[in-house]
């Protein structure tokens, strides 16, 4: 079992490593969120290298991506969902570009967390807006 902001954690790592490569940008993204995010005022920053590296382990098992799912899905309350889809969805967009592989399992994460599909575009436009370069 893993608490919400580990959960939250692997969240991120799960839709960055989906590619298989997690960019310079989708880490500093995890950092800067982690660092900055009131969810996280309670969390062990120096925990992330752990927190990720346990979920990138777990990921590289044969029924590693559905543990994962089970594993966040268990740990976060209805509240932090909307949430887990919202910081997902930035670490896919820090990089200007989402492959097949994100965008679906950023499709799995949002039906797992039973996040509304109206909920999810109006998230996903935010997350294009904010990183926008030009």
């Amino acid at each position: 079992m893993i608490n919400h902001q580990t959960a939250l954690i692997y969240t991120m790592v799960l839709c960055s490593a989906a590619d298989g490569a997690m960019s310079d940008a989708e880490l500093a993204s995890m950092g800067d969120m982690v660092e900055h995010l009131p969810v996280f005022n309670r969390y062990d920053r120096t925990n992330i290298e752990r927190d990720g590296a346990a979920c990138a382990e777990l990921l590289k098992k044969e029924d590693g991506l559905d543990r994962a799912l089970d594993l966040i899905d268990k740990a976060l309350p209805t509240g932090l969902r909307e949430t887990a889809y919202a910081l997902a969805c930035d670490v896919v967009a820090a990089d200007a570009t989402a492959s097949q592989e994100e965008l679906h399992y950023l499709e799995l994460v949002r039906h797992r967390l039973k996040v509304d599909r109206l909920v999810a575009a109006a998230i996903e436009r935010g997350a294009r807006a904010r990183h926008q370069t030009g």
